[in-house]
């Protein structure tokens, strides 16, 4: 099954299994992206469940590489109050071209890029300079036994779903950002990551 397909099986269930996840951590989201500024592009919108989150009449461009998700984004997109375009694309290779955004928002998203490195060095060609990227991402613990545990539940949950070991700080540095924060929500696994270009 490729990556397309998977997520495109998974676009039914996604809003009923992701509810309680967002009434947990739909606060911290919420902080995270009023701090958004100018043209943002949201990584792998999905079925559109973080739009609420974000604040009224901003301009946004929101990509997917399942048509799936899409689709089930843009009945979400007409609920917000502002500018909400949705867009079939890959994060490793966007059809936008340099400095065209001021803000990137990711929500979970760097668990299920298949090479993360590359979509995150798109991030940066596409932000302008000195620009912000905004992450929500669960990740590899740093707990030697956590850790290890996460390593051996990918096996499994990535022939359906997310990875649930990736080092996303070390791969946003190897990509060419500069850290400015870095933010644990639920232990050291669900975290908020903010860089600069």
């Amino acid at each position: 099954m490729d990556q397309v397909e998977k997520w495109d099986n998974a676009a039914a269930t996604l809003d009923l299994l992701g509810t309680g996840l967002d009434g947990r951590y739909g606060p911290y989201k919420r902080e995270l992206f009023a701090k958004v500024e100018g043209r943002v592009l949201l990584v792998a919108a999905g079925t559109g469940a973080d739009f609420a989150h974000f604040p009224d009449g901003l301009d946004i461009t929101a990509i997917d590489f399942s048509p799936k998700m899409v689709e089930r984004a843009k009945e979400k997109a007409r609920h917000y109050t502002g500018r909400l375009d949705i867009v079939q694309a890959d994060v490793q290779r966007l059809p936008f071209p340099d400095d065209s955004f001021d803000t990137v928002v990711t929500s979970c998203t760097f668990c299920s890029v298949p090479e993360p490195v590359t979509g995150l060095r798109e991030l940066h060609r596409v932000l302008r300079p000195d620009s912000q990227l905004l992450m929500f991402e669960h990740v590899r613990p740093g707990n030697f036994l956590l850790g290890l545990m996460m390593d051996l539940m990918t096996i499994v949950s990535r022939l359906v779903g997310p990875d649930l070991n990736r080092r996303t700080a070390d791969n946003i540095r190897r990509a060419g950002f500069q850290m400015t924060r870095d933010f644990n929500v639920y232990l050291d696994m669900v975290k908020i990551f903010e860089a600069q270009s």
